[in-house]
């Protein structure tokens, strides 16, 4: 049976390579960017693909929570359920490290605009849906305070603390929904991967995006992750895995979901 799935981040990178790979299954893609050239680009690349279904684009800019909120009534309006959520599009070196309404750009397009993404869409998606957000191995402790008192960051404290935020609302919210659905699951797609990202910020050309792809597709569509609600699946241990310890806390899962609760209203 085919699924309607949409994938964040995707004319690039993970997001690109996952999408090629779901669109050969003949799934409805509906894809986001940020830029409306590539996004067309893309869109025109995964239609060619053998077998592919349909393809819709939407764009906005994630660290404009507004563009968030808009992108997520036009996916509304155009469809009446979703089966899959995937939060794929993050930010580690930038130009513009602080968003327009001075809050860490890393924090807002990393773990503020995939919840509220993910919070505005649930009424879409049926008890079997799933949330795959992608994490990371490098996570260290959210300094919530300095965040919403919009302090700086450098890049590598800004990503960690991100991508371990993201992990802690997917272990809450997962927790909060729990089989009403739909799965809310974090994935480290693997270290180094070869994306635009990782080129940027380490100078290297990394490891073969289709571990990433392969990893999410499987998280998006298999049985294996049914039942993972909650969980973080570590990609370079291939099982699922203990994420940093401060997303075994509720208490501390709960703060950060209160965090972002605050700000995006």
């Amino acid at each position: 049976m085919t699924k309607t799935i949409m994938i964040t981040g995707a004319t690039d990178g993970i997001g690109f390579e996952t999408a090629k790979v779901i669109a050969a299954q003949g799934h409805t893609l509906l894809l986001h960017g940020r830029s409306a050239q590539k996004l067309e680009d893309t869109a025109a690349q995964i239609a060619n693909i053998p077998g592919a279904g349909k393809v819709h684009t939407y764009r906005a800019d994630l660290t404009d929570l507004s563009a968030v909120r808009a992108m997520a009534n036009e996916i509304k309006n155009g469809f009446e359920a979703i089966d899959v959520l995937i939060n794929n599009a993050g930010v580690f070196v930038t130009s513009h490290p602080i968003t327009a309404d001075g809050y860490d750009t890393r924090f807002i397009v990393n773990a503020v605009a995939p919840y509220l993404l993910t919070k505005l869409l649930l009424p879409m998606f049926s008890s079997t849906g799933r949330v795959v957000n992608l994490s990371s191995a490098a996570q260290s402790p959210v300094q919530l305070d300095d965040f919403l008192n919009k302090r700086s960051f450098s890049d590598n404290a800004a990503y960690a603390q991100s991508k371990l935020a993201l992990t802690m609302w997917s272990a809450e919210l997962g927790q909060e929904l729990d089989a009403n659905g739909p799965s809310i699951i974090a994935v480290n797609p693997a270290s180094f991967l070869g994306s635009k990202m990782v080129k940027d910020a380490y100078g290297q050309s990394g490891k073969d995006l289709q571990i990433g792809a392969d990893i999410l597709t499987r998280a998006a569509l298999s049985e294996e992750f049914a039942d993972a609600s909650g969980r973080y699946y570590d990609n370079d241990r291939k099982a699922f895995a203990q994420p940093h310890p401060d997303a075994l806390d509720s208490a501390k899962n709960k703060r950060v979901v209160e965090a972002v609760e605050h700000l995006i209203s």
